[in-house]
């Protein structure tokens, strides 16, 4: 009968696809009672693993394990279990089942081998692939943030992190291809490997940016220590086939402390260091109170950019007065912000960040609408066309990006307002950019019949060139040569030699920062002839310039 037994446990074994066995403890030692052709395939050790013929229970704990589990009352069990080296081996899922026998002192399970090994060589390979550059076999992004991570949770989290940018990259592609641009990379890569110390590692971060984990062993100065090193490997030019290319790289860094452990952070922090790098053509570390400044600047862009679309913005009106009649001859629109929890923006701090996000476009657009509709109601209400002129600021952003003439026409037609009726005013840096673009845009404003007028003039690079080349109107001498000009004779020249250049180029001139008489009426005598400043009023809403200029020139 037990033989018969025997045998049915047998062909039952062998009628199943999986690795099977039975197994129990007799005499204190676990054993295989019997099992089926696929699990003494298994039972066979690897024979490239040390040549071991130990049996399958005696390899890698399996007969610890089972014993374990014979040892509870548990009915069914499973582990994960690696049969070889950590290298090379099979790996399966042991799945676990109690046969009750009856006999309490000769416990005993049936034992299932799932093997998983290709499948967890696929998975392996796959995440190799996800976490590394096909170009140049480095970690990528994903592979270093993993390396991050981990040495971050180590014992000796002290490290840093190196963003590399290289300078002009974009060219090898547009010049040469970007067959010569992959050859470039792959070049930079086998450099800065020999730029690494013990322990240091390379990344790929994507485009032409690399990263390396810095290990620090003598502190931040181990990092900068690196970038030079960096430096100096890139030096020597790159042979690309018939070409040498010199290759320039900007380094930011961020050094990884207690009080931040996110290393995606850390990434962001060394690259924003890197854009500071790459102004100032020097290797940065980050500074907490700069990264604050520039996070600020983006919850401003964020707020401005809500501003513009949803009507947040107002004009203000600084009147311009005659300096000979004393008569208001227009306003200055100037661009205010309130935002919706009832805080003034000052334009220092918001016109900037328009600028740099380009939101100065939509900006600039809105600001002549709405003089042009402010001139219009003012026509409206007293039933004739006013003597006075509108000033709106126009941006290098808006003259480069945008089609102002095609602007001012809008608002012209929309409005029914005389083109003769806006003056323009634009600073030398908007026209240093792109002359030849500037000389075309002003061009077609001065079509529209529109003054032109250049604001600051004096501060910046102040060139005859452009004077003689551009249909300017209007010369705006700089508050900062307006401000103690009493008291300062190297300021009363200067200002005397740009009244006298504007008469020499038949333009006009306007003086800013007037507050008080005793300037106004010298500026009177020196032939300047319109003011603006706080002796006569800042900056004023729409109902209080009407009423202004109503008293005024009445």
């Amino acid at each position: 009968m037990a033989a018969n037994a025997a045998d049915s446990r047998q062909q039952l074994l062998d009628a199943l696809p999986i690795a099977a066995a039975t197994v129990g403890i007799e005499d204190g030692v676990v054993v295989i009672e019997c099992s089926n052709q696929v699990f003494k395939h298994f039972e066979k050790p690897l024979a490239y693993v040390d040549n071991d013929q130990a049996l399958i229970l005696d390899r890698n704990g399996l007969a610890r394990l089972i014993e374990g589990f014979l040892r509870t009352d548990a009915a069914s069990g499973e582990f994960f279990w690696h049969d070889g080296d950590a290298i090379s081996g099979r790996h399966f899922n042991v799945n676990l089942t109690r046969i009750h026998s009856g006999q309490p002192d000769h416990p005993r399970c049936m034992v299932f081998l799932l093997d998983r090994t290709a499948e967890l060589q696929t998975e392996t390979n796959l995440r190799r692939e996800m976490l590394s550059d096909s170009l140049t076999g480095l970690p990528n992004r994903a592979g270093f943030t993993e390396i991050l991570e981990e040495t971050a949770a180590g014992d000796d989290p002290h490290f840093a992190v190196l963003i590399i940018d290289l300078v002009r990259f974009s060219r090898v592609n547009e010049c040469i291809g970007p067959m010569a641009g992959d050859e470039l990379i792959i070049t930079v890569a086998r450099r800065l490997v020999h730029a690494l110390r013990g322990g240091d590692r390379l990344a790929r971060l994507g485009g032409d940016e690399f990263g390396i984990l810095v290990r620090l062993v003598d502190g931040p100065g181990d990092a900068l220590h690196v970038a030079q090193r960096v430096g100096e490997i890139l030096a020597a030019p790159c042979r690309l086939s018939e070409l040498e290319i010199c290759v320039e790289a900007s380094v930011g860094c961020a050094v990884f402390t207690s009080e931040s452990d996110d290393v995606e952070e850390l990434v962001r922090h060394a690259q924003f260091a890197l854009k500071r790098a790459k102004v100032t053509g020097r290797t940065e570390i980050y500074q907490p109170i700069a990264f604050r400044k520039a996070r600020q600047r983006f919850t401003l862009e964020t707020e401005l950019r809500r501003a513009v679309e949803g009507g947040g913005l107002h004009l203000a009106f600084q009147p311009l007065v005659d300096l000979e009649t004393d008569q208001v001859t227009g306003f200055e629109a100037l661009a205010r912000w309130k935002t919706e929890d009832g805080r003034d923006i000052s334009p220092t701090d918001f016109i900037p960040v328009a600028e740099e996000s380009g939101l100065i476009v939509p900006i600039g657009r809105w600001a002549l609408d709405s003089a042009a509709r402010t001139l219009a109601a003012w026509d409206k209400r007293t039933g004739h066309t006013l003597p006075v002129k509108m000033s709106v600021n126009l941006s290098a952003i808006q003259l480069a990006r945008d089609d102002m003439a095609g602007a001012l026409s809008q608002v012209i037609d929309l409005h029914g307002i005389a083109g003769n009726r806006f003056t323009l005013e634009l600073t030398e840096s908007a026209i240093i950019a792109d002359p030849e673009r500037a000389v075309r845009v002003l061009d077609s404003l001065k079509a529209l019949d529109a003054s032109l007028a250049m604001d600051d003039f004096g501060t910046g690079y102040s060139s005859l060139t452009y004077l003689q080349r551009l249909p300017l109107d209007i010369l705006k001498i700089d508050r900062s040569f307006i401000t103690g000009m009493l008291t300062d004779k190297n300021k009363i020249a200067i200002v005397r030699a740009v009244l006298s250049l504007a008469d020499a180029l038949g333009m006009k001139t306007t003086a800013e920062g007037i507050e008080t008489v005793e300037l106004s009426r010298t500026l009177a005598a020196l032939g300047c002839a319109v003011g603006q400043g706080f002796f006569y009023s800042g900056p004023l809403d729409e109902t209080e310039a009407f009423d202004y200029m109503v008293s005024r020139n009445n």
